[in-house]
């Protein structure tokens, strides 16, 4: 039985780890239609961002904010310098133009920092807690604390504030949210803002958990990422969370617990066709 919380603990953690690095996903998607498959390249991009602050400064808050604020930039400039000019085209080509970027940063990043995995030798400071014999260590304990704060914030923008409801409406229409004064132009930059900077988080997260960062970190997140947000219901952010969930906790109960003979990324996929047979439109989507 001990066995089994410890890895319940471990799959709500990698969960809220999926969770991050999907709802950026979600947000873009929402909002321009786009599968924004650069996004995984954006994830790398922080946790290497945050790991040369961290080497340099030694301070992990200013870790995060700058791995926050160089993936900012870079989801800003794709979207402006690749989506925006593509937006007239049919959707499969901005997704062309995102699988390029992706691996063009990918190879950008393998140049700079090398082939090689790079440790990243940090602990965050968050303490320990025993929970019925079951020890959660500092780094599980900074992943829920993190993950909940996030969400949280997220939550507090889209539904309380008036650019959240400037972002429901340009996601609903954009030429409708322009015609009432909305500059839907900005609004999309800020949504890629708000991704690019929890993708940050989640690369961050990562690196310190497994205590490795390598060029292609983002591979297999990035085709995740998209079986997720299917499963969610494309576009929305609850079912996207939710998703992330509850393949963060099939993984490691299946395959570490139950020892099912699978591969372990192959669930997530398993997971989209299971429930595409059953409510095309997702978990949380809408017809």
């Amino acid at each position: 039985m001990q066995l089994f919380f410890e890895q319940l603990l471990n799959g709500i953690a990698m969960g809220s780890i999926y969770a991050l690095v999907t709802l950026g996903l979600a947000l873009v998607y929402g909002i321009l239609r786009i599968l924004h498959v650069a996004h995984a390249a954006v994830y790398t991009v922080g946790a290497y961002a945050g790991l040369f602050c961290y080497s340099y400064t030694g301070s992990l808050l200013l870790a995060f904010l700058g791995g926050m604020i160089f993936c900012s930039i870079l989801g800003v400039a794709i979207e402006r310098l690749v989506y925006y000019p593509l937006l007239k085209y049919p959707p499969y080509v901005p997704l062309i133009g995102s699988i390029a970027i992706m691996l063009s940063i990918e190879e950008i990043c393998r140049l700079v920092a090398g082939p090689y995995i790079l440790t990243f030798p940090a602990t965050l400071p968050f303490p320990e807690f025993q929970l019925g014999g079951v020890t959660i260590s500092s780094t599980l304990t900074a992943v829920y604390v993190i993950t909940t704060v996030v969400l949280g914030l997220l939550w507090f923008i889209s539904t309380k504030t008036e650019l959240g409801l400037a972002m429901r409406a340009t996601s609903q229409d954009i030429p409708i949210a322009d015609a009432m004064g909305i500059n839907s132009h900005a609004i999309v930059s800020i949504a890629f803002v708000i991704g690019s900077s929890i993708a940050a988080i989640a690369g961050i997260l990562v690196g310190i958990y497994y205590n490795q960062v390598y060029p292609t970190m983002g591979t297999v997140p990035a085709y995740k990422t998209l079986a997720l947000i299917v499963v969610g219901g494309l576009g929305s952010m609850p079912g996207a969370v939710i998703a992330s969930m509850l393949l963060g906790v099939a993984e490691t109960l299946l395959i570490g617990y139950a020892d099912i003979p699978l591969p372990r990324d192959a669930l997530a996929f398993i997971a989209m066709i299971a429930v595409l047979m059953w409510r095309s439109e997702g978990l949380m989507g809408s017809k």
